[in-house]
């Protein structure tokens, strides 16, 4: 049921989108100059020493090749045109981190973890909204977990976005053979096409024994104060599973190892992973200590936005602004892209 929701859903979203990028191109544009003028980040501004803590192990990932990812749209990529020329000066990069919209089980209060469960209806329109919000910020890469949840929030997303011509296309390295045969031959096609890297470093912490219970009648059954400390303890893992810090270990590494270099490079990125994957992230993004983390609560199908420049992540406003202009005070590259996508739809 949820699967054909979501494929009918995917039928009608680009239709949807260019209706309302249409109504909604003047007020964009007569807020360009003050989006642009509320430079409000260099207090937030952190610095991203590397931890020598643990995440340093070996990894069997889904990795993309340099070669395969050079798959964006030369002409209205940042990093390929007249605002590219800004972006290398600068060497500025977009951060999109998405939690998945709500799932399933999410909507029956069931411990979910890395049980591979669809999107509900909520969450379906969650991640459509999640991308309108998003529809100005250049993509140029994408990374998901491997669940399907994570993967039908990003590709949803995605149709909403003013660049409607890049389709994204999942690379698939897993093997020679899979390699071979997911080559695409032509080159314009590359051009229009943005990569997605499913990894399940970036999946959601494993909740072992409690996977699939229902949370009320766990807490009634081991009593409130033990799954609460199961839920949000940094250390303390449930039966068999995997604390908040096995996670982060993962997910932290992965993102050093593998996104980072993207983000230097000068790659904007799209993250669609879990609460809790993504709050290791932002443990490293904002150095939060183990005791910050805990109390950090990331919404359902709601986009955070950072910055990444001069070797700093910087985050660029709230991820309960209740529209585009409140989340994110875009910085004067985005806005000239912004600019740019604004101009096509005269």
């Amino acid at each position: 049921m949820a699967a054909e929701v979501y494929y009918q859903a995917i039928g009608t979203l680009q239709s949807h989108s260019y209706l309302n990028n249409l109504n909604n191109h003047q007020k964009h544009q007569n807020n360009l100059v003050r989006l642009v003028a509320r430079d409000f980040i260099s207090s937030n501004g952190l610095s991203t020493r590397r931890s020598n803590r643990s995440g340093q192990r070996n990894c069997c990932v889904i990795q993309s090749l340099a070669s395969q990812t050079s798959v964006v749209d030369p002409v209205l990529s940042p990093s390929r045109s007249n605002i590219g020329d800004t972006h290398k000066k600068s060497n500025e990069a977009a951060l999109i981190l998405i939690r998945h919209g709500e799932s399933l089980w999410n909507e029956k209060n069931l411990f979910t973890g890395c049980v591979d469960v669809p999107l509900s209806k909520k969450g379906i329109d969650e991640a459509i909204e999640a991308g309108q919000r998003i529809s100005s910020i250049p993509v140029d890469v994408i990374f998901t977990s491997a669940l399907i949840r994570a993967q039908m929030t990003a590709m949803l997303a995605m149709t909403q976005h003013r660049r409607g011509k890049q389709v994204p296309i999942f690379m698939h390295n897993e093997s020679e053979q899979a390699r071979s045969w997911s080559q695409v031959f032509s080159e314009d096609t590359k051009k229009q096409s943005i990569p997605v890297i499913a990894a399940w470093q970036l999946n959601e912490r494993m909740y072992g024994e409690l996977q699939g219970l229902n949370k009320q009648e766990t807490a009634d059954r081991y009593g409130k104060e033990q799954v609460h400390e199961w839920r949000r303890s940094y250390d303390i893992p449930p039966p068999n599973g995997e604390s908040l810090e096995m996670c982060a270990e993962r997910a932290v590494a992965y993102f050093r190892d593998q996104i980072e270099p993207q983000l230097l490079s000068g790659k904007n990125v799209m993250i669609s992973a879990h609460g809790n994957s993504l709050r290791s992230i932002i443990m490293y993004l904002d150095k939060l200590t183990s005791q910050e983390v805990i109390s950090l609560e990331l919404s359902t199908g709601i986009p955070m936005l950072y910055i990444f420049k001069e070797g700093r992540f910087i985050r660029r406003g709230s991820p309960i602004g209740p529209s585009e202009a409140g989340v994110y005070a875009y910085t004067r590259r985005l806005a000239l892209y912004k600019q740019k996508l604004d101009d096509m739809f005269q």
